[in-house]
Parts: C-alpha cells; sequence; structure tokens
C-alpha cells in the first residue's frame, strides 16, 4: 500500500511525545504523506518545523472554528504570508461548527471567509470543517466561489449525500476518516460508497477517530490502513488500488507537495 493521511494532528497530545515512532509505524504501514494539520496560531511554527523535519509531511496554516473567537486578528494577509512557507501546502482547518458553537457565529463565519480569499490568492486548498452547519457552509462556499475559483476539500466528511453532491460541484475533495468504520456510520457508508473515486480522500484526524479495530485507541496515521481496507470493501475495490488512487489524489489537490 502507499496511502497519504490527507489530515493528522502530529503535534497534538498522544502524538507529538512519541513523533519518531508514530512516524515510523505510519510508514511502515505504507503511509507515504501525511498533512500536519495546524488550528491555532501558536501551532503555526511547531506544525511547519515538523514538516521540514520530516521529507513524507506537509503543513497546513489556519485557525479552527472553536478558535474564531481567540484569533479575531487573523485574516487573510496573515495566512497568505505564512502560506508562503515552502512546506505549507493547505489553508485551514477553518469553517463552521455550530455543534459545540465554541465562538460566536459570526466570528465563525468571518474567519471562515478570510481563510477562503487566502485560498483564492495562493490557490492552495481550503480545509473545510463543517459540524451542523450544512446551509451555511454551502452558502458560504457558493458565494465565494462566484468571486473567483479556489480549490478545497471537505475534510472528515459526515455530512448528507446532499451536501456531498454539492461540494463535488464546486470542485471540491471529500475526504474519509475513521469514522465511516464506526457500526453507527451506515448513512455515511452509504454515501461513501458512490463518491467518485478521482475526488475521493483517506484521513486519520489522528490523535482522534481511531478506526476500527483500535476504537477507543490513540488515533495516529497508521490507522489509515484501516480506513482504506473498510472502505475499499465497502466499495468493491482493491485496497491497495484505493491507497495508490487517494494518494495520487492528494498530490494532485495538494499540488504544492510535488514542488
Amino acid at each position: 500500500m502507499n496511502l497519504a493521511d490527507s489530515h493528522c494532528h502530529l503535534i497534538y497530545k498522544g502524538l507529538g511525545e512519541q513523533q519518531p515512532e508514530v512516524l515510523a509505524r505510519a510508514r511502515e504501514a505504507g503511509v507515504v504523506a501525511m498533512l500536519n494539520i495546524s488550528t491555532r496560531e501558536r501551532e503555526w511554527d511547531e506544525v511547519i518545523a515538523v514538516a521540514e523535519r520530516e521529507p513524507d509531511v506537509w503543513a497546513s496554516v489556519g485557525i479552527h472554528p472553536h478558535e474564531a473567537d481567540e484569533h479575531p486578528d487573523i485574516g487573510a494577509a496573515k495566512l497568505i504570508e505564512k502560506a508562503r512557507h515552502p512546506r505549507v501546502v493547505g489553508i485551514g482547518e477553518t469553517g463552521l461548527d455550530y455543534y459545540y458553537d465554541h465562538s460566536d457565529r459570526d466570528r465563525q463565519r468571518a474567519s471562515f471567509r478570510a481563510h477562503i480569499a487566502a485560498c483564492r490568492e495562493t490557490q492552495l486548498p481550503l480545509i473545510v470543517h463543517t459540524r451542523d452547519a450544512e446551509a451555511d457552509t454551502a452558502e458560504i462556499l457558493r458565494d465565494e466561489m462566484g468571486k473567483g475559483a479556489f480549490p478545497g476539500v471537505i475534510h472528515c466528511f459526515t455530512a448528507s449525500r446532499e451536501f456531498s453532491e454539492i461540494a463535488l460541484e464546486l470542485g471540491f475533495y471529500i475526504s474519509i476518516s475513521g469514522i465511516v468504520t464506526f457500526k453507527n456510520a451506515k448513512d455515511l457508508q452509504d454515501t461513501a460508497a458512490q463518491l467518485p473515486l478521482d475526488r475521493l480522500l483517506i484521513e486519520t484526524d489522528a490523535p482522534f477517530l481511531a478506526p476500527v479495530p483500535h476504537r477507543g485507541k490513540t488515533g495516529e496515521p497508521a490507522f489509515v490502513a484501516d480506513t482504506c481496507r473498510f472502505l475499499a470493501q465497502l466499495r468493491g475495490e482493491d485496497p491497495d488500488a484505493l491507497a495508490e488512487a487517494t494518494r495520487a489524489n492528494f498530490h494532485k489537490l495538494f499540488a504544492k507537495t510535488l514542488a
């Protein structure tokens, strides 16, 4: 298997303190590319430092919707400046989270649009988090796409089939996490089985969301192989072929990884 983990948090508790071992296990499992995601400004330099040190790891810069209230000064200009770093290949994660509402919804929406503006300027992919906010997420993406196109991915997809169709129509990729392996994820499984292969990514969101058979453990990039095998069976595809296709999709979307 040649796999890409399109979304992980290598500096987070559970991974950061044993990072060399985590990376070794990932490589042993066939993971050849990992995108190390940031969610707060104070993480940016550390996330980038991992990518500078590890040739198969890249970085993103962004502000999670939970953190929007704490980052009122983060606009497109600051994101664009940081994204000039050669190891920064995406912007986010950003988006809307109305499930927890840890930040004011207007502030979340403003932050989301600032990230989109940075993506439009840099043409780096937008990494979108959306939870209980499908309508507003779709409205903002459509509105902003009308101002000028930008690439992107819906990370850790758990939304409706209808939202997946909107995302695909806008040219986005869809990333499936270990949630798809959970017994109560029938709707997601039905959607994932129908997604076009050329727009599909796989992720762990490690250290979160460890797939079956690791559920309840600290997630890590090596587990993307388990999600790939489950997804391949669900879709009636060869696991190695699915791994290769999603890895190729990763490099196509995050084209700066090939620079």
